[in-house]
């Protein structure tokens, strides 16, 4: 039987953190919370856990969550985002992996809920996502966005587990029109530090054809009202984030 170290990062995230943490808790050995100097109850909530708290000044995903992994106790991390929760499937998935484990690093697919609707189209669904590894065979890719487990062994066999991680993104539309701003501002300046441009037909094409691959193609129409504008927000971002890489490129 391995030990396993649950961890997370945080900034307040007091409306979520119970709801993870609950379910957490009977898979993990030890919780790990790096938290970004949270203004509200996370981490009151954390510690009636009886989680190990850590403050640490927020400088990217992936480097506050190999900070995290280098924190834990044991090599069996399950790496959590406070707004996901396990279902007692995939629970009863990790606990066999503890008994036993076959592989060095899993997956697990992802459901995420929209302004309460789970959206099982437009590309978001079963969104597969490494959580649980040994962290002595890998590492966060430090990325600006969209940071990933990256094994250190390229031919590394990761196994899949069963269950769903339930993702509780996006209460409102609004907050939705946030993170895009946040992500695309974080995307563009990779690009520019990576030395990449946007052309016009980019910023005009690109978005159309967000829209048309994921309501039509991935059979967002599916996913009802929310689908729809789930697809336009994708159009959206994509427009937004090409339209920043060439402004800033030109400022520069």
């Amino acid at each position: 039987m391995i030990s396993l170290s649950v961890i997370l990062i945080t900034y307040n995230e007091e409306h979520n953190l119970h709801r993870c943490l609950t379910s957490v808790k009977s898979v993990a050995d030890e919780i790990v919370v790096v938290d970004s100097n949270s203004t509200d109850k996370t981490v009151q909530i954390a510690m009636g856990f009886g989680a190990r708290v850590v403050q640490r000044d927020f400088d990217g995903y992936a480097q506050q969550k190999n900070y995290a992994t280098g924190l834990a106790a044991n090599d069996w991390i399950l790496s959590m985002d406070a707004d996901e929760e396990l279902t007692p499937e995939l629970i009863a998935s990790i606990a066999e992996v503890k008994t036993q484990p076959s592989c060095n690093v899993y997956r697990m697919a992802r459901l995420t809920n929209y302004c309460g609707k789970w959206i099982r189209h437009c590309g978001w669904y079963p969104d597969w996502q490494t959580r649980l590894y040994n962290r002595t065979m890998g590492s966060w890719a430090e990325r600006k966005v969209h940071e990933f487990w990256q094994p250190a062994n390229e031919r590394e066999i990761v196994g899949r587990l069963s269950g769903d991680m339930l993702h509780y993104s996006f209460r409102t539309m609004s907050g939705h029109l946030q993170k895009i701003e946040r992500y695309t501002e974080l995307a563009a300046q990779s690009a520019i530090e990576n030395g990449r441009d946007a052309s016009l037909l980019k910023i005009i094409f690109s978005p159309v054809w967000h829209f048309i691959s994921e309501y039509f193609i991935k059979m967002g129409i599916l996913d009802g009202f929310y689908g729809f504008v789930i697809c336009r927000m994708s159009a959206y971002a994509a427009f937004v984030k090409y339209a920043k890489i060439r402004a800033y490129n030109r400022r520069k």
